[in-house]
């Protein structure tokens, strides 16, 4: 209503600026007169043309160039509008007048719009609503960063002010965008942060890789700027660039790891229109491995799990963004073979993802009778009920553990290895085993740890300081099990790339400093000793097994080993009677006796 009147104002002294300009300021009284008759009239149609032009439903506080276009063509439209109300009263008001009139009328109308957002961001600078607006360093004056700066300026209500540019493109130092200057390249960084008192940096190289993100953070890992990022070309799906898309860096984008690619067509062949089992399916990666396979279009997907809480929360995601899937999702332990047999005789799988196991080093350590209950006898379940029901191809989830292993739950994983490279002899189905190190974020993992310590106020617990580990993303490690597992010819261990080690003292420090703290000072980092059973380094393939490439470049095999069937099951037999028995004292000799590598270590 307040801009209606404004406009109705506008209006009238338009008419008579066009007039006096017309006739240099003498007007003849006919025009006035003319002009005076048909007052009402002029103001109804004129704003009424206005208002379906949409004048009035505009925030005029972001108002843009799409605005000003709105407002140039409703003023030509009124004034064709007056054009014609004249005529219609056979009013000559001549030519001159209606474009004189013209644009008076878009200066008036326009300039009161732009004055109230100018205003208002005048306003903003110097009352900021007692905001602290912090000063961001964006890296990048491309695109992305001209976007992020654009949005950051005109929008009063983002808490930031960008001040300074870095860029390594040399002919882009010492000129501006949006009023920003680029200072410089990456040399340039702690330099700008001391001299510009930044508080955030923001990478808006949507295109940077896992690489560069990683050197820009060691650069910056030494201040105590907030670190975001956009998140890379491959995430931002629409391709649109804007602050709500702005996250922090994560410290996954520190493993300077590419995006994995996968051969679509080869994964599509024996997973598409075919009945898939994924036991465990609730865990980690079980419920990532039912989020990728359900994008394949299998014919069934099952879910078995003992734990229905986790079960629950994956049947929802998958049922709302998966509306065609056909999907079960089967409350079962793979300890109950009978229970386990009931669900191989009524869905008849084609092909099995075995994930469901006792995962935790420690808690194994203190309980090895139901490590040895779920990931040994647990796999020989499903393993001989997949023979036996004619599967094409099985799938363990293994682990680097197994490797050596000096744990009971490494031992357990390495004894479920052996299980179902003697079935693959014997069997029609397709056994193979992948194996992999940790994986960020899982349930249970160092990083979920780390960050409920860091929000306690410290100290972040590491067992020892040159302990080391192999870390890949949950989506790239089920990636490449689903990939290795069209690779299988029966019998292999695939084993994944995982990159190179990263030393678990220098991950709590990044995630320290990607929290805005200084390790040591803000919060600290207690080391406790390793627990028992726990390595300093973790390997991903004995020496024995030999190692050989695939077509995939992340992908690896170790080849079969000979194993006794007659002198495992006998084996089995024994362990099975301890666990009847709960003479838990016997177990780790049992288990030293038939996994030869195994080496307890009591540390």
């Amino acid at each position: 209503m307040i801009l209606m009147v404004f406009d109705i104002i506008c209006i009238n002294l338009s008419i008579v600026i066009a007039l006096a300009l017309r006739f240099d300021f003498i007007i003849p009284s006919i025009y006035i007169q003319n002009y005076l008759n048909h007052i009402i009239l002029t103001n109804i149609i004129v704003i009424l043309c206005y208002y379906k032009m949409g004048l009035y439903c505009s925030i005029w506080r972001y108002a843009s160039i799409e605005e000003l276009g709105r407002v140039i063509i409703s003023a030509l439209i009124g004034t064709m509008s007056l054009f014609f109300v004249f005529g219609y009263y056979h009013t000559n008001m001549m030519t001159g007048f209606y474009i004189i009139f013209y644009l008076v009328n878009v200066l008036s109308i326009g300039g009161i719009r732009f004055t109230y957002r100018i205003g208002r961001r005048i306003k903003s600078k110097l009352y900021p609503k007692g905001l602290k607006r912090n000063n961001v360093l964006v890296i990048g004056a491309g695109k992305a960063g001209s976007i992020m700066i654009k949005e950051i300026k005109n929008n009063p209500d983002i808490s930031k002010r960008a001040v300074a540019i870095i860029d390594d493109d040399k002919s882009k130092h010492n000129r501006k965008i949006h009023g920003v200057p680029v200072v410089g390249g990456r040399e340039s960084i702690k330099e700008t942060i001391r001299k510009m008192h930044i508080d955030e940096i923001v990478i808006a190289i949507p295109s940077a890789s896992k690489q560069v993100i990683k050197e820009i953070f060691d650069i910056c890992s030494s201040t105590k700027c907030k670190l975001k990022t956009l998140p890379g070309i491959y995430e931002l799906i629409n391709g649109e660039v804007n602050v709500q898309k702005i996250r922090d860096v994560r410290i996954e984008d520190l493993l300077g790891r590419e995006q994995i690619e996968v051969d679509l067509k080869e994964i599509c062949e024996y997973i598409e229109d075919e009945v898939i089992l994924v036991t465990g399916g609730g865990g980690s990666i079980g419920s990532e491995l039912c989020r990728q396979i359900s994008k394949f279009k299998p014919k069934k997907l099952l879910i078995l799990d003992i734990y229905e809480n986790n079960a629950y929360d994956i049947q929802n995601e998958l049922i709302r963004n998966n509306k065609d899937l056909d999907l079960e999702v089967i409350i079962a332990s793979v300890r109950d073979r009978k229970r386990l047999e009931n669900i191989f005789d009524e869905y008849r799988p084609k092909v099995v993802f075995h994930a469901a196991a006792h995962k935790h080093v420690p808690l194994m350590e203190h309980n090895p009778t139901e490590a040895i209950k779920n990931n040994v006898f647990g796999t020989r379940n499903v393993a001989e009920l997949s023979d036996e029901y004619g599967v094409k191809r099985f799938v363990l989830i293994s682990t680097d553990k197994a490797v050596n292993p000096t744990n009971i739950m490494g031992a357990t994983k390495r004894l479920a290895e052996m299980i179902i490279q003697t079935l693959d002899k014997e069997s029609d189905t397709e056994f193979v085993a992948v194996r992999f190190g940790n994986v960020l974020g899982s349930n249970g993992s160092v990083i979920p740890l780390f960050k409920r310590q860091i929000a306690e106020g410290g100290p972040i617990t590491v067992t020892h300081k040159d302990v080391i580990r192999y870390f890949m993303t949950i989506p790239e490690a089920v990636q490449l099990v689903i990939q290795a597992g069209s690779m299988a010819k029966g019998g292999e261990i695939f084993v994944l790339d995982m990159g190179e080690p990263v030393k678990i003292v220098d991950l709590a420090e990044n995630l320290i400093r990607l929290s805005g703290f200084e390790p040591y000072r803000e919060v600290d980092i207690s080391f406790t000793g390793l627990r028992p059973g726990e390595k300093l380094y973790e390997e991903l393939l004995m020496e024995e097994e030999g190692l050989q490439a695939t077509k995939h470049k992340k992908i690896f095999i170790g080849q079969p080993l000979n194993i006794n069937r007659s002198y495992l099951d006998r084996e089995l037999s024994v362990l099975s009677r301890i666990l009847t028995m709960e003479t838990t004292e016997l177990v780790r000799p049992i288990m030293k006796k038939v996994v030869p590598t195994y080496k307890e270590n009591t540390a």
